[in-house]
């Protein structure tokens, strides 16, 4: 197989370049998910910017995605939209969670957040909105509107996919 001079300097400059998912093991996969899952969590710790949507879908993915109750959390962020937390607020069954717009507010208030966005695991694997999801967004919105601070998005993961509100217009 003739290599291209493209080929052989994106590989020199990338180990990973030429490493397809069919040639991993499944203990070799296991491996590149965690160092997946600690380089998003090195990007989204407390202090540093969020610099990609994409990124912080990935990142919320790797975290609640694999979850077979729904989870839902929520990312702190300050006014220059730098992390200050990641929680995960509310543990549900395979098919709902209950969210109590108070203690999102108390908790964004004891961190000092000026901003939030929120997020959620799908366990069917559908990560579509639901129009209670719709309907929890906005009441959350509304509740934290009271206290100055803006929900930047609501992001639904499963283990394929991820959906944001903000992305949709349903913010």
């Amino acid at each position: 197989m003739k290599r291209t001079k493209q080929a052989v300097e994106t590989s020199s400059l990338n180990r990973f370049a030429t490493v397809s998912r069919e040639s991993l093991n499944d203990s070799e996969q296991a491996s590149i998910i965690g160092l997946a899952f600690e380089i998003l969590a090195a990007r989204h710790k407390p202090g540093k910017s969020l610099s990609s949507p994409l990124e912080t879908r990935q990142y919320l993915q790797l975290a609640l995605g694999s979850y077979k109750n729904e989870v839902f959390g929520a990312v702190f962020l300050d006014n220059r939209h730098r992390v200050l937390a990641f929680e995960e607020l509310f543990f549900g069954t395979i098919d709902g969670t209950a969210v109590y717009p108070r203690v999102v507010v108390q908790r964004a208030l004891e961190l000092n957040a000026a901003a939030v966005i929120f997020t959620h695991n799908h366990p069917s694997g559908v990560a579509e909105p639901s129009r209670a999801d719709e309907i929890l967004t906005q009441r959350l919105k509304d509740a934290l509107a009271v206290v100055d601070i803006r929900v930047l998005d609501h992001v639904i993961v499963t283990s394929v996919e991820t959906i944001s509100f903000a992305e949709r217009g349903l913010l």
